[in-house]
């Protein structure tokens, strides 16, 4: 019998990134929220320890070794004084890989969730904090996506502080299925001249309606966008489409691309703008989504 977690796309509403420190991170402050679409992670007993990928994105995900899912697994399991009885994990891949929408780092959320259940249910529940020790150790994103949840994330992007309230909001994900790799976008943003770094917003209040959020968000920025387009042209012209609709309120690059979102009035506008952008370029990956602004389950 299988169980499942739903692995959620993260998006940087905006992401304020300072220059490379002493110990090799860039300080940061963003906003984070999760969408309604993502991977799925399921796990279910099986004769020996396995894991393998489906979905339509699995032929372009790396190899086992180089896989977050895995390595939650094996550092989970690596605690228990003996191995525990065999399961097997298959991840559902319907996210771009190397988006800009945390995928990997979901991935790994969701499973560390199902393996840390399954070691509950059989009377061997980890040590507490042992599962957000390990999310950390894996990486900043995996700790914001453990929980899943609208965050404002500080220092080298670890650093949760709950987010201000806000509404729902209905948006548009695009992704021109080009890859753009977090390390080469970091790179070029290195090269750039020095910038405001990662500073505050100036103000966190009064985002009642989706409104007040448009006039939030356009006093703060991605820092990564930039380098990012620079890089990824293909980034640049999903930036043009989605600012050429009527139904788009505000748009940006999400995390270091290439995956870009516009916000919303409606559910209504948009799904109208999805098929919109999906006409127009019937090659790249669009969905018309939601961002929660709490745990999204």
């Amino acid at each position: 019998m299988w169980t499942e977690r739903f692995a959620a796309a993260k998006v940087n509403l905006f992401l304020h990134v300072g220059p490379v420190a002493a110990d090799g991170y860039h300080p940061v402050c963003s906003l984070m929220v999760f969408a309604d679409v993502g991977d799925i992670v399921r796990l279910r007993a099986a004769p020996a320890m396995d894991f393998r990928v489906d979905g339509p994105f699995a032929d372009v995900l790396g190899t086992e070794a180089d896989n977050l899912v895995t390595l939650a697994r094996d550092r989970l399991v690596a605690d228990l004084v003996s191995t525990p009885t065999p399961f097997e994990l298959v991840l559902d891949k319907r996210l771009p890989i190397a988006a800009g929408l945390g995928g990997g780092s979901a991935d790994a959320a969701a499973a560390l969730r199902l393996i840390a259940d399954r070691l509950t249910a059989a009377g061997r529940p980890p040590e507490p904090g042992r599962v957000a020790a390990i999310a950390r150790a894996l990486g900043a994103d995996v700790t914001a996506c453990l929980a899943s949840a609208s965050v404002i994330g500080r220092g080298r992007g670890d650093e949760m502080a709950p987010a201000p309230a806000m509404p729902p909001l209905d948006a548009v994900l695009v992704n021109p299925r080009a890859a753009s790799p977090t390390g080469a976008v970091y790179r070029a943003f290195d090269a750039l001249p020095p910038g405001p770094g990662a500073d505050e917003p100036p103000t966190w209040s009064d985002l009642a309606d989706l409104s007040s959020v448009v006039a939030f968000l356009g006093e703060t920025r991605n820092d990564l966008e930039a380098p990012a387009v620079a890089l990824q042209p293909r980034i640049g012209e999903v930036l043009t489409a989605l600012r050429d609709a009527p139904q788009a309120r505000f748009t940006r690059m999400s995390g270091s691309g290439a995956t870009c979102f516009a916000l919303c009035e409606s559910s209504g506008d948009a799904v109208a703008l999805a098929a919109r952008v999906s006409a127009g370029h019937p090659g790249w990956w669009v969905r018309a989504c939601r961002f929660a602004v709490g745990p999204a389950g």
